[in-house]
């Protein structure tokens, strides 16, 4: 009579090899592969320890209950931004965006790097191999970042939840806008920015796409593909023109704030509509440009809700 079952010591290794092709499949099971700008990769499990290369994906990483262990320097308020500097007390500082820190970062021993797609892209395949890295298609879609971290740190459902909420408050705050501003709803409005030297009119952009999903729609002169122009020329100003215009720019600079008073000086700044019926905004640089994340996103609407609160009419800031 044959045996069902081979004698003990083997009905042990067998026991042994199954649970470990157990393991082996479930952790195969439990693998994502991600998509993003500059291929696949492969995440299993859930990444704890992210360093984030990107402005955004370090306010989307905060969001996500998850601050990194490394981090790049703010462009201002450094180190980092004021509202996200609370949540970051432990992290380590690693560069700026343009030049981070390789060494520092495989220090850190990560299982997720994000980066920039056009920050990064040279040096992608060193951070691939310190740690499963993933970029971002663009810097302007903060959802598609939520999205993206979401999936790759095992927290699709915190982004889903995220991205609920925000789609009720664009509802909201789109639904009341058009209440309160009647047949002059929506408003053409115009994204500026003024450097040193320049201003600039912002085609696509982080506020920019926050605008045109609320519903704010554009002048048909900047109705453009690309980024936006650069003006250096006053002769320019008549580009400019909308029924609201948002201006962000770093206030503390002496020669922004020379530039913006030359311009603001200029008669064919004074013909513009916004102007003329009060309706220029100057807004900070930090939600409305360099947050980039869920979190710099509630905040440029909680800045909207109060620029156009009931009980305030829209006038010039």
């Amino acid at each position: 009579m044959s045996q069902l079952y081979p004698p003990f010591c083997n009905r042990t290794a067998i026991i042994t090899l199954l649970a470990l092709l157990t393991l082996s499949t479930s952790v195969f099971a439990s693998e994502r592969v991600i998509k993003h700008a500059f291929g696949i990769t492969h995440i299993s499990g859930k990444p704890e320890r992210v360093v984030s290369l990107y402005q955004g994906a370090t306010d989307t990483a905060v969001a996500l209950g998850i601050p990194p262990v490394g981090a790049v320097e703010s462009w201002l308020e450094k180190p980092m931004y004021s509202y996200l500097r609370e949540a970051l007390e432990h992290t380590d500082y690693l560069g700026l965006e343009t030049q981070p820190d390789l060494e520092s970062i495989a220090w850190l021993k990560p299982d997720l790097i994000v980066g920039a797609r056009y920050r990064h892209e040279q040096i992608y395949p060193l951070l691939s191999r310190i740690a499963p890295t993933v970029v971002p298609d663009t810097a302007f879609d903060f959802k598609a970042m939520l999205k993206l971290i979401g999936e790759a740190a095992g927290r699709q459902q915190q982004a889903d939840q995220l991205l609920n909420q925000w789609d009720k408050r664009v509802e909201s705050t789109r639904n009341r806008l058009s209440r309160q501003l009647g047949k002059g709803w929506p408003q053409q409005a115009a994204v500026i920015s003024f450097r040193a030297d320049h201003a600039r009119i912002y085609y696509d952009s982080f506020a920019r796409r926050i605008l045109d999903e609320i519903g704010f729609d554009r002048p048909n002169s900047q109705k453009k593909d690309g980024w936006g122009i650069k003006l250096t020329s006053l002769e320019s100003i008549p580009a400019m023109d909308a029924d609201v215009i948002f201006i962000f720019m770093r206030q503390q600079d002496p020669a922004v704030q020379r530039t913006f008073q030359r311009w603001q000086q200029h008669p064919l700044w004074q013909n513009l509509n916004a102007v003329k019926n009060n309706q220029v905004y100057l807004v900070d640089p930090i939600t409305w440009n360099m947050g980039g994340g869920i979190l710099a996103a509630n905040r440029m609407l909680d800045d909207l809700n109060a620029l156009y609160s009931p009980q305030d009419t829209p006038g010039s800031h």
